[in-house]
C-alpha cells in the first residue's frame, strides 16, 4: 500500500526547531573547548574537486607547508581537494593540522592528512563558520566554487563591518580570480556599493612565499588571538 507524503504541520516544525537548538549550542560548545586549545591558525579554502598532482591541489601544499613552518596551525574544511592539500602540507611539515568537517551528500569525506585529536565533525554550515571565523589568523583562498565564495566574503563583511578583528584575507591565483576583482572595481566600486579601503581588505598572490610575507607583516608586533 502506497504511503502517502508526509507534510510537518506548522507546530510540528515549531517544536523541531525548539530541540534543535540543543544541538546547535552542543556543536558550538564542543567546537569552542577544541578549538581554544590549538592555538594559532591560518585558514585555507578551495575547490573539493581538485585532485592531487593538478596545480593548485600542489600549491596548496606548498602554501600550507610554508605557513606551517612559520608556526601556525593549518584549518581546513577535513573533505578532498584543496581541503586535503592544506592539511597534507601542514602534516608535512610538522605542524598542526586541524579538519572542520560537514556532512554533506556528496564531495565531503574526511582526508587522511587531520591530527587525529582535531578532527570535528558538524552538521551546521553556520556553526562551522563562526570556528572558521573566530579562530583564524587569516584566510588563505584557493581558486573554489560557490563555497569557497560563501567563505570569502563572509570574512570581508565581519571584517567590513567591524564585527570581528581584521586579520589577512589572501587569494592565490592571479589569473583565476582577477576577473572577480576587475568586477568589484569596475562595477561595485563604480555603483558607490562599496568603499576605496574596502579592496585594502584582499590581497591577491601566485607564491607561498608571499602568502606567508604577508601574514608575518601582518603580525609584526601584533598580538594573537581570537577574533572574537
Amino acid at each position: 500500500m502506497r504511503k502517502e507524503q508526509h507534510h510537518k504541520g506548522w507546530n510540528e516544525i515549531k517544536t523541531n526547531d525548539s530541540w534543535a537548538i540543543f544541538k546547535i549550542m552542543g556543536e558550538f560548545v564542543n567546537g569552542f573547548e577544541k578549538m581554544s586549545e590549538i592555538g594559532p591558525c591560518v585558514s585555507i579554502f578551495g575547490s573539493a574537486r581538485v585532485k592531487p598532482g593538478q596545480p593548485f591541489y600542489e600549491l596548496a601544499v606548498e602554501v600550507s607547508k610554508k605557513i606551517a613552518e612559520a608556526g601556525y596551525g593549518i584549518i581546513t574544511g577535513g573533505g578532498p581537494g584543496i581541503m586535503e592539500a592544506g592539511n597534507k602540507g601542514a602534516n608535512l611539515a610538522g605542524g598542526t593540522s586541524v579538519g572542520l568537517n560537514i556532512d554533506l551528500p556528496f564531495e565531503q569525506h574526511d582526508n587522511p592528512y587531520i591530527d587525529s585529536d582535531k578532527n570535528l565533525d558538524f552538521d551546521y554550515f553556520f556553526v562551522r563558520k563562526v570556528m572558521f571565523v573566530k579562530y583564524s589568523q587569516g584566510f588563505v583562498v584557493m581558486p573554489g566554487g560557490f563555497g569557497t565564495l560563501d567563505e570569502l566574503f563572509e570574512a570581508i563583511t565581519l571584517i567590513q563591518t567591524s564585527k570581528i578583528h581584521t586579520f589577512p584575507i589572501i587569494l592565490v591565483g592571479t589569473k583565476f580570480w582577477s576577473g572577480l576583482i576587475d568586477w568589484i572595481k569596475e562595477t561595485m566600486l563604480n555603483a558607490g556599493n562599496i568603499s576605496p579601503t574596502d579592496l585594502d581588505l584582499i590581497k591577491i598572490v601566485d607564491s607561498a612565499e608571499d602568502v606567508v610575507d604577508i601574514i608575518d607583516a601582518f603580525y609584526k608586533g601584533r598580538n594573537l588571538s581570537p577574533n572574537f
